[in-house]
């Protein structure tokens, strides 16, 4: 981290401050801090002071967490000169910000969110690892309602905004996919005069929202993506870049389309993207595969589900599946509010025209009209284990409050010694 002296910290007036000496690291795990650190203690953090001054560390019991930590990360931006890429909308964000930080990695010092810190703790957390030498932070950013991007921008600063897709999220509380745009949108609003945005080349609800005359549009089209025998090809500003990718799924194909526009927005070399291939880690849950010993594979996409990303995985099982039974264990997509069954009876008939057999979990999931229905994860698991075969195609998806993450690895153990 970028260092800040101990009275630095303290002129902030936080809340109770213990310590002394320079500051070169933020953290919020006590087990992972040591001489020279802080240590904030969020939530129950408190319980664990001692255990972090035991480390050497220097401690703070913030007054309002949020706010405190948004204070520390603006006092560390304002030190920095890197540049910051926001990547917000509604599915594919964290994907995105992985790939373009293995891009940008090779060529230039970078950091980039781990998993999904996108919210107003992680963000901040995010921002304290500028390091004096980082020329390049890509950020994710999330919402829940109208001025919570804005509120992440007057942290992180961004330069360049990047939106992979827009589309149903949040509908309980944004009531439509335009008031969604609306929301994505701050982060270009915020954007400094000459700065990029990089959006859908069709996204009907954003465009009210791209008007600004001193800020560079990128627009990225699904058809400048051609996957064939392991090879992808893109098309970004009238060039021809091939990847080799660690996934086979056509939507993250198009989240690194979005990626490399990014990347080439940066000025770094679009004949060298290749470079940064074998540094794409994927966060957990996001369309992993797992081979089953009879030839078949489950796709663990159990992080989140709205209506766009569950059509493009059910999509991408059937694309995969080739002369496999096809099986997908689905839950609720949550927030959609008044309009959910809707949502939930349209992906089930997607599901049914797909030749995919699902096993609906949750409530709301008896939307999907499945072919067999459970209550919870483990009553699905059972489910599961009753009807796969080793030779199947199987996808497990839902938002993340379901809790299906595990069963994907329960079903790869299916049958094995």
């Amino acid at each position: 981290m970028i260092p800040l002296s101990f009275d630095e910290v303290a002129a902030l007036e936080l809340g109770s401050l213990e310590g002394s000496g320079e500051i070169v690291g933020i953290k919020a795990d006590s087990r992972e801090v040591g001489p020279g650190e802080l240590f904030i203690a969020l939530n129950a953090g408190g319980a664990f002071l001692s255990d972090a001054q035991a480390r050497g560390a220097a401690t703070l019991v913030p007054r309002e967490q949020e706010s405190a930590l948004a204070a520390l990360a603006s006092l560390v931006r304002s030190k920095s000169e890197a540049r910051v890429i926001a990547v917000v909308g509604s599915a594919g964000k964290t994907t995105t910000k992985d790939i373009l930080g293995a891009l940008c990695a090779p060529h230039a010092p970078t950091i980039w969110a781990e998993k999904s810190l996108n919210n107003e703790i992680g963000l901040p957390l995010t921002v304290c690892r500028l390091e004096p030498e980082t020329q390049i932070l890509v950020v994710e950013m999330g919402m829940r309602g109208i001025g919570q991007i804005a509120t992440l921008c007057e942290i992180a600063h961004p330069d360049l905004v990047v939106v992979p897709h827009i589309g149903p999220e949040h509908l309980e509380l944004l009531g439509s996919v335009e008031r969604v745009a609306e929301a994505n949108a701050e982060a270009i609003s915020l954007l400094p005069p000459a700065g990029t945005a990089v959006v859908p080349a069709r996204a009907s609800a954003l465009e009210p929202f791209l008007t600004r005359d001193d800020v560079a549009f990128r627009r990225f089209d699904p058809g400048d993506v051609d996957m064939h025998d392991g090879t992808t090809r893109f098309t970004v500003g009238g060039e021809t870049v091939e990847l080799e990718l660690p996934f086979t799924q056509r939507h993250l194909a198009v989240n690194t389309l979005a990626a490399l526009h990014a990347y080439d927005a940066l000025g770094l070399p679009l004949g060298r993207a290749w470079e940064g291939v074998a540094g794409i880690r994927l966060s957990p849950w996001r369309g992993e595969e797992i081979a089953l010993p009879g030839g078949g594979f489950v796709v663990n996409d159990a992080y989140n589900a709205n209506p766009d990303s569950m059509r493009a995985a059910l999509e991408h099982l059937v694309e995969r599946a080739g002369e496999r039974r096809r099986i997908a264990i689905l839950g609720e997509m949550a927030e959609l509010g008044d309009a959910s069954e809707t949502y939930h009876r349209e992906l089930g008939a997607i599901a049914t025209g797909l030749s995919i057999q699902v096993i609906g979990v949750g409530e709301p999931a008896r939307a999907y009209e499945p072919a067999a229905w459970a209550p919870t994860a483990d009553a699905a698991l059972a489910i599961a284990r009753a009807l796969i075969e080793p030779s199947d195609a199987v996808l497990v998806k839902a938002s993340r409050a379901v809790g299906l993450e595990g069963i994907a690895d329960e079903i790869a153990n299916f049958g094995r010694a």
